[in-house]
């Protein structure tokens, strides 16, 4: 069993100011999704970082679990980290994450994910439930550091253990994989 971590918010915590732009355009999409949720369809939105056969397998059962036969009233939508965007966040009712551990860290994609959508997405998406998972060749720890770091700073609330596979995943961690997409899912379902 792994130690909990320590959740240590980001250095900064006020309230940002958007510009005027920026903030029309929040509105907007706020708008827009509303209108979405009152049709009673929510989204999950998957962002992953998928380089490698290994990560491509933790991709597909977290997919497979997500959009499973009885989950109902879900959208799924999944984004290459590198094109996931603030419009994608902000318009999605939950989040699943998927990454390699890349020399101690979450992956550059998924850190450019969260440079890309922090400051936009902040206030609007507080409370948000996500998970994550993260493969690695032989140690993850600092991924799943930063990960919680940054998740943690949003406000988001996990709403699933996380899944962390080093070396060859095996039929026990594509199984935690679907599990994972399919809780996260299922919390998002209507009257949940």
């Amino acid at each position: 069993m792994r130690a909990p971590l320590s959740r240590h918010p980001l250095p900064f915590s006020g309230a940002v100011s958007l510009p005027g732009r920026t903030a029309r355009h929040a509105r907007r999409l706020r708008g827009a999704a509303a209108a979405r949720q009152g049709a009673g369809v929510a989204t999950l939105l998957i962002v992953h970082h998928t380089p490698s056969p290994n990560c491509q397998a933790l991709f597909e059962a977290a997919v497979a679990g997500a959009t499973a036969p009885e989950i109902e009233g879900v959208r799924v939508v999944r984004r290459a980290a590198l094109s996931a965007t603030a419009s994608d966040v902000l318009q999605a009712d939950g989040y699943l994450l998927g990454t390699p551990a890349n020399l101690g860290y979450m992956s550059g994609a998924l850190k450019h994910f969260f440079d890309q959508v922090y400051y936009p997405c902040l206030d609007e998406t507080r409370g948000r439930p996500f998970g994550y998972y993260v493969h690695g060749g032989n140690d993850v720890t600092g991924a799943v550091r930063a990960i919680e770091a940054v998740t943690t700073g949003l406000g988001w609330r996990r709403a699933a253990d996380a899944v962390t596979v080093t070396g060859e995943p095996g039929k026990a961690d594509t199984e935690a994989c679907w599990e994972l997409g399919a809780t996260i899912a299922a919390g998002l379902m209507p009257g949940d």
